[in-house]
């Protein structure tokens, strides 16, 4: 047995370097706008999630790390290659979450305020899919499964997941409320989190 389960510290350190990403954006959008990008968000539910979500995301950097000591046993039998594979493809998912972020800009949120009208981006990956960033982090999250096959990283990505999918409906309840039926076409056009057509704005 190698000293270390290498997919799985790849997995650790690259979820490591992904949040520390988000914390960048906070303080990069805290400089530029007065407002850490709702970090710890006004509404009252937004503030409960993230009492669950991020001691979620924590445990989601710590178990691939601690699996690469083989600590947490035992894993799944899944074939190395895999494993490897589900690590390449973690690092594609990461580039283009990259992009993402990138095209979202100073509008970049993580969470609802609801004194705040955001702009509506819709082209892009927005112009694909409603929510590519979260599409892209329950990729993320299901792929650091495949490369860290045990029970604890399968809660991580599971919880994951299901906070993404009800954070996603929220903000799409208050988008709705915001932009109203320009918003509504765009739900019609546009899947939540797979692509089903590309968004044409009404002349």
């Amino acid at each position: 047995m190698s000293i270390f389960d290498w997919p799985a510290l790849c997995i650790g350190l690259l979820a490591g370097f992904y949040w520390s990403r988000v914390i960048k954006l906070v303080l990069k959008t805290r400089k530029l706008t007065g407002r850490a990008a709702n970090f710890w968000p006004p509404e009252t539910l937004g503030k409960i999630l993230r009492i669950v979500w991020y001691p979620n995301v924590a445990a989601w950097v710590l178990v691939p790390l601690v699996s690469a000591f083989h600590v947490l046993t035992p894993r799944l039998h899944i074939p190395w290659i895999v494993c490897w594979t589900a690590v390449v493809a973690a690092f594609v998912v990461y580039y283009l979450t990259l992009i993402c972020w990138k095209k979202m800009g100073r509008d970049w949120r993580m969470g609802i305020d609801p004194s705040e009208k955001n702009t509506l981006i819709v082209s892009g990956p927005y112009a694909l899919v409603r929510h590519p960033i979260y599409a892209l982090q329950c990729t993320f999250a299901l792929l650091s499964f495949v490369a860290v096959p045990n029970v604890f990283m399968g809660i991580v990505a599971l919880l994951q997941i299901i906070l993404l999918q009800w954070e996603a409906r929220r903000e799409e309840k208050h988008m709705l409320s915001v932009h109203g039926e320009v918003y509504g076409d765009y739900i019609r056009q546009v899947g939540r989190f797979i692509p089903r057509g590309r968004y044409h704005a009404k002349a």
